[in-house]
């Protein structure tokens, strides 16, 4: 995810430095702030669950600090290229293209690119936290895929 050489249309490493920075100085609150893009919950009209926010920032808390931080190298600084040109098994795809987290564009189109039977499936104006807002529309689409 991180912009770099291979990687010119990535992420710059200051939002994972800011992200390292509030897990490791003020995780409780940084976890229920990141809730409004995890969610969309920042777009106008959105409706908030307060439920939600509770319950990611519970599962949040239980996790390992040490691990959470860890984990923020692993997943915007790890090059999963040659990984995804190995996979040789279909590979479902699904993102939201208003996804404030892992940005659309330089994330879904290319890993179902790379993957040898990917597919893609685009969401116009869903968020990260899709699987949770909208579970109906995403579990079907991939009940009907493993179908096919």
């Amino acid at each position: 995810m991180v912009k770099s050489d291979a990687n010119p249309g990535g992420v710059d490493i200051s939002v994972f430095d800011d992200i390292r920075n509030n897990t490791a100085n003020n995780r409780a609150q940084f976890y229920q702030d990141i809730t409004f893009p995890f969610y969309g919950y920042n777009r106008p009209g959105a409706k908030v669950s307060k439920g939600i926010q509770d319950n990611w920032w519970r599962q949040g808390m239980m996790g390992s600090i040490k691990a959470h931080y860890d984990c923020i190298k692993a997943f915007s600084e790890t090059d999963f290229t040659e990984d995804l040109k190995n996979v040789d098994i279909p590979v479902l795809v699904m993102h939201g293209d208003d996804d404030q987290i892992v940005p659309y564009e330089n994330s879904a189109p290319k890993s179902a690119k790379l993957a040898k039977k990917g597919t893609l499936i685009t969401y116009p104006g869903f968020p990260h936290g899709m699987p949770t807002t909208e579970h109906q529309t995403i579990n079907k689409d991939l009940l009907n895929w493993l179908k096919s």
